[in-house]
């Protein structure tokens, strides 16, 4: 392998080197990349912080109507199992992200350990549906706070006038200036510094995991009272069925969604190697236990089929003689949605952040604030694009979108851990103004291998990426020789290796979308239904058949920050977690993809025309890993 591979001169045309941007890779960050970056976020967050930034950001009030919803069409008293199941598929997801998030402990959050383990195409696109996702998902929850903050009031009308609603009817518009409003204020609080608006959303949070204690003890109370009536009805415990358990399953699986901005401070983490999984799976836990206690006791109190589909939960106690405990249940669902609309801001600000530290985006996204250590041109910018869709758009219709990112986000993540346990970079990207010490070090040992095979050592040294070591018997000491002699014996077994994994780890995500697509279109001939879920089976148990027989790259140990947390069961966790991912995918409605493709193709026109001309890898010079080091000790004796 040779010292200098450049990306950007090697090729066979154009074309070729396009095509060669899309799969570039990034380092990951470490000393030597802390040293070259001066855009560094302030490390603060402890467990406590993480875990009120992860339930905040994924207990919404969607809880308090979706237990109504979802119980009266799909699964009736098996609510409980379907939060059960739901909760399992999101740990799938939090597993592989509590690896990559203690490996690679930077902003970004799924950007960024695409464009590590897959490449800059891929993490392009991950990141804008990462924007997509956060923007539209923040107007949509500012724009049902205002409903709540009415109800506390008196009534639907009862807000000040300068912040209730207003219809224009020749626009067809309906403002909510209340929404924007809030959105300014939570901006505000995320511009202050990561400490404080931690603590602000932890007290957001403690409000509402108290509401939902009320639930539970108080209807547990009432339960028991009145014999769990809900019980007690003669369809019994499944009457929707199996079918109809895994489909309330899927449908609650998004009130999941949330756990991964924990990931996303990453670089904020005092320990990311020992905070960032704990906050993950506590956070997560602690999300499942709640929603499993809530639906237990309120399909307990009213049968299923007597629900009311809006406001289940108050409806559950009003029909119990507890009308008052409405007020506990909206103040719960305000506090829940001001704390996800502060989970749905945070994360954004730094994948712009991101972006913009790869090039991708404008440098404007990378300002950070010296006393606050936040980045406030990404934080107003968010903000204010946010603020002006909740102030004039009424986003439900969009709330679809919302999922694409991150489930696409999920996949990513997935197919990373496989990635880095597998066929782990093995090249390096490097700055060009290294390029003196890498040609120098490159010379050096040049010319004690021709001293060795009695050459004359000032002779031209030809092409500056021509390999280190280009000859079997090149020695230039007893180290050099030993590996040499390791590799005449391996290299061809580790090459192929790596090969067989990366083609695997391909045809398995092949397999998950030729057996899903299959699985969810009805309309297709039973014939080809049949054939294209056996094919897509096929090749998903094939891929988990190879990937268990073969030996994961031992490299995986020295990846990124080593000695975190590791994934359990790999590969056949991170391949179920593409599964269901991609089912998820699937399954979402045409309109929701046809939005979601012209965003797409906005993204991909704005990275041809700007990201991959200004990406920080546009000129890198890459270098085996084995060598890095050596090179920026060199480096640093220049300078």
């Amino acid at each position: 392998m040779g010292v200098l591979v450049d990306s950007q001169k090697e090729g066979f045309g154009s074309s070729w080197r396009g095509l060669k941007n899309l799969v570039r890779r990034k380092q990951v960050d470490c000393a030597h990349t802390k040293r070259l970056d001066n855009h560094q976020l302030a490390k603060e967050l402890t467990i406590p912080h993480l875990i009120a930034v992860g339930v905040g950001s994924t207990i919404g009030a969607g809880v308090y109507i979706l237990v109504g919803a979802v119980a009266r069409e799909h699964s009736g008293p098996a609510l409980t199992m379907c939060f059960l199941i739901a909760g399992i598929a999101a740990a799938l997801s939090a597993f592989c992200y509590a690896e990559l998030a203690s490996r690679c402990p930077s902003a970004g959050s799924a950007y960024h350990y695409s464009y590590i383990c897959v490449g800059e195409g891929v993490a392009w696109l991950v990141g804008w549906a990462l924007i997509l996702e956060y923007t539209i998902g923040g107007s949509a929850v500012a724009r049902g706070i205002s409903p709540n903050l009415a109800l506390l009031f008196g009534g639907e009308n009862s807000l000040p006038t300068f912040l209730a609603r207003q219809h224009f009817p020749g626009l067809d518009v309906m403002v909510d200036p209340c929404a924007a409003a809030l959105v300014l204020i939570v901006t505000g609080f995320l511009c202050l510094g990561i400490k404080e608006s931690a603590l602000a959303q932890g007290i957001a949070t403690a409000v509402n995991v108290f509401a939902m204690l009320f639930v539970i003890i108080a209807g547990g109370y009432l339960g028991f009272k009145t014999g769990w009536t809900g019980y007690e009805v003669p369809t019994g415990y499944f009457p929707f069925g199996v079918d109809g358990m895994l489909a309330g399953s899927a449908t609650v699986f998004f009130s999941y969604i949330g756990f991964d901005t924990v990931a996303s401070t990453a670089e904020e983490a005092k320990n990311p190697k020992r905070d960032l999984p704990l906050g993950i799976a506590l956070s997560l836990s602690i999300c499942c236990c709640l929603y499993m206690l809530v639906s237990i006791v309120i399909v307990g109190l009213v049968p299923y089929y007597a629900m009311d589909p809006d406001t289940p939960i108050s409806s559950a106690f009003a029909s119990n003689g507890m009308q008052w405990a409405a007020y506990i249940i909206t103040v719960g669902a305000v506090t829940a949605l001001i704390s996800t609309l502060m989970g749905s801001i945070l994360p954004q600000p730094r994948i712009l952040m991101a972006m913009a530290r790869d090039g991708l985006l404008p440098s404007f996204f990378l300002d950070v604030n010296k006393h606050t250590q936040v980045p406030v041109n990404s934080t107003l910018a968010t903000g204010i694009v946010a603020s002006i869709l909740a102030f004039f758009m009424d986003v439900s219709q969009l709330a679809g979108m919302v999922s694409v990112g991150t489930l696409l986000a999920f996949t990513m993540v997935a197919v990373s851990v496989l990635i880095l346990r597998y066929v782990p970079p093995d090249e390096v990207p490097l700055p060009l103004s290294l390029q003196e010490s890498i040609d120098s070090y490159k010379l050096r040992h040049n010319s004690d291998a021709q001293m060795i095979n009695g050459e004359n050592p000032a002779k031209s040294p030809g092409d500056p990426c021509l390999p280190l070591l280009g000859e079997k018997n090149v020695a230039v000491d007893c180290t050099v020789v030993e590996k040499l002699e390791a590799l005449s014996s391996c290299t061809l077994d580790e090459e192929n290796r790596r090969k067989i994994a990366g083609w695997t780890i391909m045809l398995i995500c092949v397999g998950a979308f030729m057996l899903t697509f299959a699985a969810s279109n009805l309309w297709f001939s039973s014939l080809i239904r049949f054939t294209l879920c056996g094919a897509g089976g096929l090749l998903l148990l094939s891929g988990l058949v190879i990937l268990t027989c073969i030996d994961q790259d031992d490299e995986r140990h020295n990846f990124g920050h080593a000695g975190g947390f590791i994934c359990p069961f790999v590969p056949l966790l991170p391949i179920s977690c593409i599964l269901i991912n991609v089912y998820l995918l699937i399954n979402l409605e045409v309109a929701t993809w046809v939005r979601v493709s012209v965003w797409l193709m906005v993204g991909v026109l704005i990275y041809i025309f700007y990201g991959r001309r200004h990406s920080s890898l546009l000129n890198a010079i890459y270098v085996p890993k084995a060598h890095v080091d050596e090179i920026y000790r060199s480096s640093g004796a220049i300078l």
